[in-house]
């Protein structure tokens, strides 16, 4: 069989979530009490989802996402849904700058593997039958490493942190083919966590005894055991994000800590990575990455404001990236996505639309 291969990340890409509308929301919460079935709420996304659909590829996209549309979090909604994982209600949220997340986390509750009927299976396919052959359906899920999550492991089911991290990598080696088998040639997963490992304000709590430089060794380990088998005509890149909810964030620091390990030695295809304000430190840390290795999304453009960044000044931040990382290894996005949980950014939907657009725009004028 004739493999067709990905040409992604694009030179304009961004990384998936997508703020929901507001008769989304009004379905949502008919279903929580009890107005609506989970088939009319699955009508409604449905429907939302082929309209958000049209409109990534008419403002120039290669590469389209459902925007989330089917999830209330970015990672919790695809974890809950792995064997030995449960979602709960929590006494306390995320802390974020200024405020606090909805209350509600993961916990591990027997050992863990993929679960053959996940949700997102189906999801992706229905997706893909939307998308058709108008662009590239691309799929996020939370990285495995996301269940290094403090809280989440449970010591009397797993005091050896390296049997977990086992039954980890097995189960996102399992969620890997299944979705494979469903279509999916573009994969992106998203990590908080490790981008955590090299921030100060990310406090070393549950390691198993590890240090910061031996958990960030494993973080990456558990991501190239997942890939080992990848096939070839499999896109997978890793998005780095410190915090994402409401237009507020969790931390911050640059990639220094982890870029020896992380961009020189993870076997993806890409890094997605935010670089839209000083929290994210210099372009120095990309030096660590290949030449000729994996594509480096800039997300110099911000998700969590409307305010469209000056072009002149976006030219300048790509030209200071490329100073450690050739040019045409280089591609631009926003630096998050504009909806990691339902609530979504500070910002309209007309003003998520012109900046999608003029990245697009962007990206024809520094690669022509």
């Amino acid at each position: 069989m004739t493999q067709t291969l990905v040409k992604a990340p694009f030179k304009a890409d961004h990384v998936g979530s997508l703020l929901r509308p507001e008769n989304l929301h009004q379905a949502r919460e008919d279903f929580k009490t009890g107005k609506i079935t989970a088939a009319e709420l699955r009508e409604v996304e449905t429907k939302e989802i082929k309209r958000i659909v049209d409109k990534q590829i008419e403002v120039g996209l290669e590469a389209v996402t459902d925007g989330e549309f089917r999830r209330s979090w970015w990672h919790l909604d695809f974890l809950e849904h792995l064997n030995g994982i449960e979602g709960y209600n929590t006494e306390k949220g995320y802390q974020f700058d200024g405020v606090e997340t909805d209350r509600y986390h993961v916990r591990n509750t027997g050992k863990i593997s993929f679960n053959a009927d996940h949700p997102f299976i189906k999801d992706f396919i229905e997706f893909k039958e939307i998308v058709g052959d108008r662009a590239v359906p691309k799929q996020t899920i939370p990285s495995p490493n996301q269940l290094f999550e403090v809280g989440i492991r449970n010591p009397e089911i797993y005091p050896d942190i390296e049997e977990y991290a086992n039954d980890i990598t097995q189960a996102y080696r399992d969620a890997v083919k299944a979705f494979y088998d469903a279509g999916v040639r573009y994969l992106q997963l998203d990590d908080v966590y490790i981008a955590g490992l090299s921030s100060s304000d990310f406090k070393l709590i549950d390691t198993g005894g590890y240090s910061r430089e031996q958990l960030i060794d494993l973080a990456v380990r558990i991501v190239n055991g997942v890939l080992e088998d990848k096939p070839e005509d499999l896109i997978v890149t890793t998005h780095l994000c410190r915090g994402n909810y409401r237009s507020s964030w969790a931390f911050q620091g640059s990639y220094a800590e982890v870029a020896p390990t992380l961009f020189a030695k993870e076997k993806v295809d890409g890094f997605f990575l935010e670089y839209d304000d000083e929290r994210s430190g210099t372009f120095e840390p990309l030096k660590h990455v290949p030449k000729g290795g994996a594509q480096v999304v800039i997300g110099a453009i911000t998700s969590k404001f409307g305010e469209l960044e000056d072009k002149e000044v976006i030219k300048k931040r790509i030209e200071a990236a490329s100073r450690f990382v050739p040019l045409e290894q280089i591609a631009l996005s926003p630096q998050c996505g504009f909806a990691s949980t339902h609530h979504g950014n500070k910002l309209t939907e007309d003003e998520q639309w012109t900046k999608l657009k003029y990245i697009v725009e962007l990206s024809k004028e520094i690669w022509k």
